[in-house]
């Protein structure tokens, strides 16, 4: 029923009951009948002083004495009925509080099924996506309950959400996510964010930050890695680096030392320019994709591969003729595409990181690509541990992690509790440099 359809009372009828003296009363009915399925059964208690009383008691054509009063709302809908008002409790109450009265029981049945629809409905969208049984499902789901997020968003802003959120989960599924979660894959398609909401939202700007589907995506990336939810922007760009999509093709770059491209093309030309001037050089994802043609060395040329850029400081400082890349931890976006076109294009790359949990999951993602172990094997970490002074030596923290290339590494490295960082190893990594040559 709308405002506009709502009876009129008789203006003399209006009156006398819209007394304030009898507000206490309406409000009560009021909540009585949201509650009840809007049916005048059941009592009401209202406080009611002496013109209250009065009105009241005229009304139901019997005396009552001012105070706390239980009131029969069926005994009242059937005067009201009988009055000159002429119409039931519902509707003299819908006028004088100046709104429609609301089935909540009923809504609040609907509402129930509309969720529930909604669960199902998450349901099979996950079994066509292929998801339905991957390990880290149950979790994601239980923190979108858990959480209230979607209940807060609303039932219609919700289902679209998780409806772009699961085509996004599916378009990375077969590439970075799905590496991440155990299949082995390779880690191939990079995404810029624009591109990817654009092509499972419909919206560029559909995974932008404080977007929900955006939310609900990257909770569904820390489940599938095993992470707590991301609470920072630094964060959450890098848990999207960490499935190959980039969020900023300028500000993320990867350090290179004495790469230097062959060709004619300008910008192979510059690298080797820069390369002559002993120049550190910091490339961005743009600058990569710009020059997608271009071959970033010979097949065969050995490419070094580090994590802290204290070792391609140093290097830089000496002057060493070695090719280095530093990824600065977890390579940023710019870092993997270098890696990848530097596999792709035949190049040899050696990679060597900390010996420590984040440490070796890094190198795993790494040689999964194609790198090979500079250095990080489990006769190099026991070799460290025996230099490396007793005030020096850090425990491991975090979650064990594997070394495929090296299996006995990881437990040892479990085994020993300790951690070597890698620029504690600078006096064995940077020999090799000074005696390669193939750049």
């Amino acid at each position: 029923m709308t405002p506009h359809s709502l009876p009129q009372l008789p203006a003399p009828v209006r009156s006398y009951l819209d007394d304030p003296s009898l507000t206490p009363l309406w409000a009560a009915a009021l909540k009585r009948l949201e509650r009840n399925r809007l049916s005048p059964t059941g009592t009401v208690q209202a406080q009611l002083d002496a013109e209250g009383a009065k009105r009241l008691g005229g009304l139901l054509g019997t005396r009552l004495e001012p105070g706390l009063r239980r009131i029969q709302l069926g005994a009242l809908d059937a005067a009201l009925r009988a009055s000159a008002a002429q119409c039931g409790l519902v509707s003299v109450v819908a006028e004088l509080t100046g709104r429609p009265l609301q089935d909540r029981t009923s809504a609040k049945e609907a509402q129930q099924t509309a969720w529930t629809v909604l669960w199902q409905q998450l349901d099979a969208d996950l079994t066509r996506a292929g998801l339905a049984h991957a390990g880290w499902i149950a979790d994601w789901l239980g923190e979108l309950r858990s959480t209230g997020i979607l209940t807060r968003a609303g039932i219609e802003a919700a289902a679209t959400a998780l409806g772009s959120a699961v085509r996004t989960i599916a378009a990375l599924t077969n590439t970075p996510l799905h590496a991440l979660v155990g299949s082995g894959a390779e880690a191939v398609k990079q995404w810029e964010l624009s591109e990817l909401a654009a092509h499972t939202t419909g919206d560029a700007h559909g995974l932008d930050e404080g977007r929900l589907t955006g939310v609900l995506v990257l909770k569904a990336v820390a489940a599938a890695c095993t992470l707590p939810s991301p609470d920072s922007a630094a964060s959450r760009r890098l848990l999207w680096e960490r499935v190959g999509v980039n969020t900023d093709s300028l500000s993320g770059t990867v350090m290179v030392w004495r790469l230097a491209p062959p060709g004619p093309h300008p910008w192979a030309t510059m690298m080797r320019v820069r390369r002559d001037l002993a120049l550190v050089t910091h490339l961005t994802l743009h600058e990569l994709r710009t020059v997608p043609d271009v071959a970033l060395t010979a097949p065969g040329t050995t490419v070094h591969f580090c994590e802290n850029p204290q070792v391609l400081q140093a290097a830089a400082r000496y002057g060493l003729p070695g090719i280095l890349v530093c990824g600065s931890g977890n390579p940023s976006a710019a870092g993997w595409e270098l890696l990848h076109r530097l596999t792709s294009g035949g190049a040899d790359v050696a990679y060597h990181g900390d010996f420590d949990w984040p440490g070796v999951a890094i190198a795993e993602r790494i040689m999964r690509i194609g790198a090979r172990p500079w250095r990080m094997h489990t006769a190099d970490y026991l070799s460290a541990l025996t230099e490396l002074p007793a005030e020096e030596l850090l425990a491991l923290a975090g979650s064990e992690g594997v070394t495929p290339w090296d299996p006995q590494l990881a437990s040892t490295m479990a085994h020993r509790g300790l951690a070597v960082h890698e620029e504690a190893q600078l006096h064995r990594l940077l020999p090799d440099l000074r005696h390669d040559r193939s750049a």
